[in-house]
């Protein structure tokens, strides 16, 4: 199985992407396929000491930053790797496509390069978090920010199928996220959605709020591209200064500093479910293809996850089960 990777993506490309894609194909059955600045790629291969034959390069010379407006950047660059690497998947020279790189980019060249799967109006991006129960799985957040209410039951059949096939639920639940458990709730764009998924055969229980993302009332939560990014950040800075926060309290005295050297492994335990990298990468689902979009800060063990996660959406044929859940 090759997977290409963008290995110019993300704020600590190329190094941490190679470290990654290294430790990736050391760890998974599978091949890479680096593209970007050749020269820079073959010398940090050669600086971490790789010598394998499960790592190749394919060069592309420009690069779209982490800032550059998504769809006028891949029209003009058409060398730079985002789009070279798409390329590659529709020509058939890869299985699947990975990059930590500039979001809209991604979404954009895998939508005019490899276009949709029929039923499909738009992509969405699904992203995997932690919960008191277990997982659940986020769309859309970012992929579409003025969707419509068709297209967020294509959201919600897609992520069905995503948990069924790769998270292994049974008959995931189905959440829309709004201000208000309450039905007439939300806006007309929101109480039309929800007339949808409820006259859909999706396990769908109603409205959940924000307070819900993390309580694990149900394993989907569906929202609009612009709410969903919203939350998705506002998750991950709470997270983070939630950390910062433990740990200051705990230093400011001899007795918390002695309780943090004796609650150590439950820190890190806890640190760990809380890290974005245990997760790799979030689904672009709708494409017809599999792309991986990852952290603009991934650090290499979320790489060598994404890449996991890219491989495991090959294996189980997960665009298959999308197309038939669409026709169903």
């Amino acid at each position: 199985m090759r997977i290409i990777v963008d290995a110019m993506g993300g704020d600590y490309a190329p190094g941490v992407v190679i470290k990654g894609s290294i430790a990736a194909v050391e760890e998974y059955d599978v091949e890479v396929i680096l593209v970007g600045n050749e020269a820079e790629i073959k010398s940090l291969l050669k600086k971490a000491r790789y010598a394998g034959d499960k790592i190749s390069v394919y060069p592309a010379q420009e690069v779209i930053g982490m800032s550059e407006p998504a769809a006028s950047s891949v029209r003009r660059k058409r060398g730079s790797s985002i789009v070279v690497g798409i390329k590659l998947i529709e020509e058939d020279k890869g299985d699947a496509f990975f990059s930590a790189g500039n979001t809209g980019a991604v979404v954009c060249a895998a939508t005019l390069g490899l276009g949709l799967l029929p039923g499909v109006e738009r992509p969405g991006i699904a992203v995997v978090t932690p919960t008191l129960k277990g997982i659940s799985l986020i769309i859309d957040v970012g992929a579409n920010i003025d969707p419509k209410p068709t297209q967020l039951l294509q959201y919600g059949i897609m992520a069905d199928a995503y948990s069924r096939y790769i998270l292994n639920r049974l008959n995931p639940s189905i959440g829309l996220l709004n201000i208000g458990e309450e039905e007439g709730k939300g806006t007309e764009f929101i109480k039309e959605t929800r007339e949808l998924l409820e006259k859909s055969n999706l396990n769908f229980i109603g409205n959940v709020e924000g307070k819900d993302l993390f309580s694990g009332k149900c394993d989907i939560v569906i929202c609009d591209g612009f709410v969903g990014n919203i939350a998705l950040k506002v998750s991950e800075s709470a997270a983070e200064a939630m950390q910062v926060f433990l740990k200051r309290h705990l230093l400011s005295n001899p007795l918390g500093k002695l309780g943090l050297m004796l609650l150590k492994t439950s820190f890190l335990r806890f640190k760990k479910e809380l890290d974005y990298a245990e997760y790799g990468g979030a689904p672009l689902l709708g494409v017809n293809g599999v792309v991986i979009i990852g952290h603009g800060r991934s650090n290499v063990k979320a790489i060598k996850n994404a890449i996991r996660v890219a491989k495991e959406e090959v294996e189980r044929k997960f665009n298959e089960h999308i197309l038939e859940a669409i026709r169903k």
